[in-house]
């Protein structure tokens, strides 16, 4: 989810498309909270990891 939304982010500021930016800064700040609960060992939604 991370990788995606730096490609999507790295291709919005290159085509100037405003909404594929917007979906890539989404898409990795949900990945890096997601990545940060996981490390930290605690669960959501009775899950520990999400990979």
């Amino acid at each position: 989810m991370i990788i995606l939304g730096i490609i999507l982010l790295l291709v919005g500021w290159i085509t100037h498309i405003s909404i594929i930016s917007t979906v890539g800064s989404i898409l990795l700040v949900v990945g890096l909270i997601l990545l940060l609960l996981g490390a930290v060992g605690r669960p959501l939604a009775g899950r520990k990891w999400y990979y």
